[in-house]
């Protein structure tokens, strides 16, 4: 593939960390726009997260099915498609006032996603030179950092500021007062509406789109089922990393409105400006660590970042005021090539267990659902939610030890002899 063959379709490829970039980082808004408007705990909150990573857990074998049936323009294609019919679902979803109907709405974005990222990922790995992969991912994966810097900024500004104040609230009767609540959820409408209709555009960009061709790898012979490809010992780690690692980031990310609230008593909006903040951040991270990886191993900067954050999680726990919000900022930057890295290492010599492989680090992502409701129960149990944050530090730890060992390419010989065990 020469470089003129594959620009075009790069530049289309990079578009979509973009815009599931900015699908994500609307979440983080959701949460404490929901969390008025339905009255919820911590807890039930992070019900936002729980029903977009579980998404990821049930749609990533199916998505790695559909790249290996039909290609991966097929699968992009697909995913967009159910990306935008879940965008256009919040109209129903704030017509109807449930909270329910939201979570549903987030989980069919969150298919979509998966789909959209079992492909794409080493979509973009693959497409140019294999031993520039693991920057060519991460400089796509910046895409996704840009898009975390905008969506808190246009979000709040959207959807935060048009709710009542607390003064307005206190003044109405109980029943106005669920009435009030529940009508803000219709500021969200608007902004899912343009979402789904970018998308079905992007879609039909695609559909008349002449995308290169990733071949299959020679001398290795394809899994018939997933568990094959797990003999691949950093994949499996990979996959531990990549749990660890998204787990991390949306409690980071998702409850750093709630955090900020709380820590360094600032206002919504103004922690969502910081949010934006932290996005950009994640950004500079992102290019900077792609540029670093010109003079030292993806690995090594994967272990030192991861092991900067784990240190800091600490200072985000015992912070009082404006500190904990910098702290946080720079975990942010810290964290920014762990995705794409972790996920580039993990599929790393894989050949034709690509695909599955690629399934079983997307199916990883499920951390975003679990830890979090973690970071939620601490929260609520010690009434501090600055003591969430000791959930993300142990996550980095983890993924330090995926860049200082685990990601060595190792495979598990599949047909070990009686004599070798005894």
């Amino acid at each position: 593939m020469t470089k003129n063959n594959t620009l075009f379709p790069f530049i289309l490829i990079t578009s979509l960390f973009f815009l599931w970039g900015f699908a994500h980082n609307l979440d983080p808004i959701l949460i404490p726009h929901l969390k008025k408007s339905f009255t919820l705990t911590t807890v039930q909150a992070t019900l936002v997260d729980s029903a977009v990573f579980i998404a990821y857990f049930l749609m990533a074998l199916p998505a790695g099915f559909i790249m290996k049936k039909y290609g991966y323009k097929a699968g992009i294609i697909t995913g967009l498609l159910v990306f935008a019919l879940g965008s256009y679902l919040f109209i129903p979803a704030a017509n109807t006032q449930q909270y329910t109907f939201f979570l549903v709405a987030l989980f069919i974005i969150a298919c979509g996603l998966t789909i959209l990222e079992t492909a794409a990922n080493p979509y973009a790995s693959s497409l140019g030179n294999p031993a520039t992969s693991t920057q060519r991912l991460n400089f796509a994966q910046s895409f996704n950092g840009l898009a975390t810097t905008l969506a808190p900024i246009i979000g709040a500004r959207i959807i935060l500021t048009k709710g009542y104040t607390e003064i307005q609230l206190n003044r109405m009767t109980e029943e106005g007062r669920k009435l009030a609540l529940a009508a803000e959820a219709s500021s969200v409408k608007m902004p899912y509406f343009i979402l789904g209709s970018v998308l079905l555009f992007i879609a039909i960009l695609f559909a008349f789109t002449r995308l290169p061709r990733i071949k299959q790898h020679e001398g290795h012979a394809a899994s018939k089922n997933i568990f094959h490809a797990l003999k691949h010992r950093h994949l499996a780690w990979g996959v531990a990393a990549q749990f660890f690692y998204v787990g991390a980031q949306v409690c980071v990310f998702s409850l750093f409105i709630l955090y900020a609230t709380k820590s360094a008593g600032i206002t919504e909006l103004k922690a969502a400006d910081y949010l934006g903040l932290c996005g950009f951040a994640f950004l500079a991270g992102r290019f900077i660590g792609t540029f670093l990886m010109r003079y030292y191993s993806s690995a090594l900067l994967l272990a030192v970042y991861a092991g900067v954050s784990a240190l800091l999680c600490i200072i985000a726990v015992l912070g009082h005021g404006m500190i904990t919000i910098y702290t946080v900022i720079g975990i942010c930057f810290f964290m920014s090539i762990m995705f794409p890295t972790i996920f580039a290492l993990g599929i790393k010599d894989l050949k034709a267990d690509t695909e599955f492989g690629s399934s079983l680090i997307i199916m990883s992502i499920v951390g975003g659902a679990v830890l979090p409701r973690a970071f939620g129960y601490i929260s609520d149990i010690t009434g501090n939610i600055q003591y969430g944050y000791l959930v993300p530090m142990v996550c980095f730890a983890v993924v330090a030890y995926f860049g200082l060992k685990g990601h060595h390419v190792k495979v598990k010989p599949e047909n070990i002899p009686v004599s070798a065990i005894l």
